[in-house]
C-alpha cells in the first residue's frame, strides 16, 4: 500500500497492526533460513483477512539466535543470524511507537520463535503502562496465543500415533509439515530421510522423513482460529 492507501483503510475502521515476528536461523539439511519468516507472513496475512480491522506490517526477521562469539546454539550452523536482546527489543519498541503515532489503536506482535516470546511480553508491557490503554483492550498485545497453538499441533500429531522423538523439537515432523503447508518450496524433499537421523548434529532435533502439506494443513487451520479468538477476546468490537 502507498501511505494514502493506508490511511484510507484506517479511516475505514482499520485499527490494528499485526506485526510478524519471524528469525533467520538454520532448520537442518532439508529446510530454508528463512523458514520463521516466510511462515509468520503467511500466518500474519491470513490472521488479518479473518480479524478483518488489521493491516500486517512487515516481517521482523533479524532476532536473538543466541551467542555470535562464540558461536552457541543455532549461530553454530552456517546462515543464522543472530542480534542482541536489547536491539531486538529496540526494534519492536520503536515499530509500535511509529504506529502508535500514525493512529493504531492496536499493535499486535506475533511471534514465530520460541527463544523471544519473553522479550515481545516485555515490550509489550513496558508500552502499556505508558499508554494505559482502554476499555478498548490493550495498546500493545504480545499475542502468546500463537505460539502456543503451534506447540498444540505437537499434541494434534501424538493423537495420530507419531512419537515425540519423531515430532522433535526443531525441525523435526511438526515443523517441517507446518512449513510444507505455508510453501512446500522451501523444504528439500530429496533431504527429508536423511535428516534428523544424527541426534541433533545436523540441527534437526526430530525426524522430519514422514511430514507431508496435508499433515501440516489441520496446524496452520489451528493457529488461524486460535490467534483470531485471541484477538476476540482482546480486542473487543469498538462501540463507535
Amino acid at each position: 500500500m502507498t501511505t494514502t492507501e493506508l490511511a484510507a483503510r484506517q479511516a475505514a475502521g482499520v485499527d490494528t497492526v499485526l506485526v510478524p515476528v519471524g528469525g533467520t536461523e538454520q532448520s537442518g539439511p532439508h529446510m530454508a533460513l528463512g523458514k520463521h519468516n516466510v511462515r509468520v507472513h503467511h500466518l500474519a496475512d491470513e490472521i488479518a483477512r479473518a480479524w478483518g480491522r488489521a493491516v500486517v506490517a512487515p516481517v521482523l526477521a533479524y532476532v536473538p539466535e543466541g551467542t555470535v562469539t562464540p558461536p552457541q546454539g543455532h549461530m553454530r550452523f552456517t546462515g543464522t543470524i543472530s542480534i542482541p536482546t536489547p536491539v531486538f527489543e529496540g526494534v519492536l519498541e520503536g515499530a509500535a511507537r511509529s504506529f502508535h503515532q500514525h493512529g493504531f489503536r492496536h499493535v499486535v506482535f506475533l511471534g514465530d520463535h520460541g527463544g523471544y516470546q519473553h522479550s515481545l511480553e516485555v515490550v509489550a508491557n513496558r508500552l502499556n503502562k505508558e499508554w494505559k490503554g482502554g476499555s478498548g483492550g490493550p495498546a500493545v498485545v504480545a499475542l502468546t496465543g500463537y505460539y502456543r497453538a503451534a506447540e498444540d499441533f505437537n499434541g494434534m500429531l501424538k493423537t495420530q500415533g507419531f512419537s515425540e522423538a519423531e515430532i522433535g523439537l526443531h525441525a523435526g515432523l511438526a515443523d517441517t509439515a507446518l512449513m510444507m503447508a505455508v510453501d512446500p518450496s522451501l523444504v528439500r524433499v530429496d533431504r527429508l530421510r536423511a535428516a534428523g537421523v544424527d541426534h541433533g548434529a545436523d540441527g534437526v532435533r526430530g525426524q522430519p522423513a514422514r511430514a507431508t502439506s496435508a499433515l501440516g494443513q489441520p496446524g496452520i487451520r489451528h493457529i488461524i482460529d486460535t490467534s483470531v479468538a485471541a484477538l476476540r477476546a482482546q480486542l473487543p468490537t469498538p462501540s463507535h
